[in-house]
């Protein structure tokens, strides 16, 4: 038997934001009535295509994703447990399609010790199990009317000063999270475990990925909000850095404007794929005396650290001839994720090129050229690669190779070697138990992306918390961050185009900022080593 052809109503149960739509019916030419279905999508208003490759493109398009977030920011209904902490609730949110249907108390208890107190009862029948959610004992209020937010001013409620204040610590920093979606779950731990700074705002109009993302005891002293009322949180005197996890098409207003705000700002994506914007950026915080951070994080994995003072400071090596990097994700990233990132070059191609730029002390390559596939069918139909491999040649002679895939089944891939005239020296996969394994059926010591580079991102972290305190600036300049953008869409134009990209013009115009710029690194290096 042939496999069964699927159906509209089969491709609206695979994806949560198709329907099924049916049209009135009409007439036919005998009198009977012949009623139509189409696939719709639910966020867009749009009839789609009965094919699978043009569902996923249209599921991954920037379209899709700026309609469905509108479509977020109209819901009706927001969860609140007071006038301290405000949870959008999404009709169709997928944790709360299961919960039974709720009836509102007539009356709150007060002196409840849970995180979000509130009186709900509920209409589950004996058979049903009630829900273990963190957020199921939220109480359901009617957001106020737009004419009624906009007589208040956005004061930020004050009956939870001492305690935000009592977890800070005297010296403690205010933090609000802009997105949890795309962020790193190395960055949610890190907020969790540094005793030097609060999350007072969470910004998300999803609260399923603030539940992921933290638990109901670390948000007891956090107000989430939706993106709507972002002012209340850059109005808020409290805050003295911005955590940005959005994508690069929507991070650069948010980083605009948390800097005129006067709030440091730690992008922890790309703040824009485009390098007038980003430039833009880094202007605005130099023109506001803030500082911006981005999230290129292998600079603080304390191994690739040791590796650049070898090479860099001790020029241990000599004359660099080669590098080669491998990195090998795992588990692999979500298509939804790499569309909005920006794909395999801006999301894990970027961050080899900073690091390798970095090891060189050379802003860019004189050329460069790129070959990718995409083995995975899905990857495919979003016209992006899943596996490249990338060829450099800068202008010292170093010739470099970036091995970059998606597919890793086991435990993620991250080596690197840089070769010079006087030896060799290889960073190597780590794992706690320091065994090396080659063939095995199963993974002896499993490690996520999250993990390897769990202290890479702590570190990160604390240096945005010691450039809100004014003890050093961003490590990540204007023209490096700049740079390794440039660099990585001239390695996406070469994998698209099939041919060489020669930089060389470029790279020519910067030479003398980019050699100011080391050398004023390199003082800055020896004052520290001084002090």
């Amino acid at each position: 038997m042939g496999r069964r052809k699927k159906t509209l109503h089969d491709y609206a149960a695979e994806f949560s934001e198709l329907a099924v739509k049916r049209q009135r019916p009409e007439r036919g030419g005998g009198g009977e009535a012949a009623a139509a279905e189409s696939l719709w999508c639910s966020s867009c208003q749009l009839p789609l295509r009965v094919r699978r490759d043009r569902i996923l493109e249209h599921l991954a398009s920037g379209r899709h994703y700026r309609n469905r977030r509108l479509a977020r920011q109209r819901a009706p209904l927001l969860l609140s447990a007071g006038p301290d902490i405000s949870l959008p609730l999404q009709l169709d949110a997928p944790s709360l399609l299961a919960q039974p249907p709720l009836v509102l108390a007539a009356a709150t208890t007060t002196g409840s010790p849970s995180l979000l107190p509130g009186a709900i009862r509920s209409t589950t029948t004996p058979d049903q199990a009630p829900s273990t959610s963190a957020f199921t004992a939220l109480r359901v209020r009617i957001a106020p009317a737009p004419a009624e937010r906009s007589s208040r001013s956005p004061a930020v409620p004050q009956a939870r000063d001492g305690a935000v204040l009592g977890r800070c610590g005297a010296g403690g920093l205010g933090l609000a999270l802009f997105g949890t979606e795309l962020s790193d779950n190395a960055l949610f731990q890190s907020l969790v475990e540094e005793n030097g700074c609060c999350l007072l705002y969470v910004v998300e109009d999803w609260l399923h990925e603030v539940e992921r993302a933290f638990s109901a005891e670390f948000l007891a002293g956090t107000r989430v909000l939706r993106q709507q009322d972002a002012d209340i949180v850059l109005n808020d005197q409290r805050v003295s850095g911005v955590i940005v996890c959005l994508p690069p098409e929507e991070a650069s207003e948010v980083v605009i404007d948390a800097l005129r705000a006067g709030k440091g700002v730690f992008c922890e994506r790309l703040p824009s794929f485009d390098r007038q914007t980003a430039e833009t950026c880094f202007d605005e915080a130099n023109r506001c005396g803030r500082p911006l951070v981005c999230g290129f994080y292998k600079r603080f994995d304390p191994a690739l650290q040791f590796l650049c003072k070898k090479v860099r400071g001790c020029q241990a090596l000599g004359r660099i001839h080669r590098i080669a990097t491998t990195s090998s994700v795992y588990p692999a990233a979500s298509l939804g994720f790499l569309k909005t990132s920006g794909g395999i070059f801006y999301n894990a191609a970027v961050h080899d090129i900073d690091i390798v730029s970095l090891l060189l002390g050379e802003s860019a390559p004189d050329t460069i050229f790129s070959l990718g596939h995409a083995f995975c069918t899905d990857m495919a139909c979003l016209k992006d690669a899943d596996t490249v491999a990338v060829s450099m040649k800068f202008p010292s002679g170093a010739i470099v190779t970036l091995d970059i895939s998606q597919h890793c089944t086991k435990s993620c891939d991250q080596r690197l070697e840089v070769h010079g005239s006087q030896g060799t020296l290889r960073v190597d996969n780590q794992n706690p138990l320091g065994i090396t394994e080659h063939g095995t059926s199963v993974s002896i010591c499993t490690q996520t992306q999250a993990d390897r580079y769990r202290e890479a991102h702590r570190g990160l972290f604390r240096h945005f918390l010691r450039t809100l305190k004014g003890k050093e600036p961003p490590a990540i300049t204007k023209e490096q961050f700049l740079w390794a953008i440039q660099v990585a869409a001239a390695a996406e134009q070469s994998w698209r185009n099939g041919s060489a990209v020669d930089l060389r013009s470029e790279a020519m115009d910067s030479a003398v900022l980019y050699g100011c710029l080391m050398k004023q690194e390199k003082i800055q290096a020896l004052k520290r080593h001084g002090s």
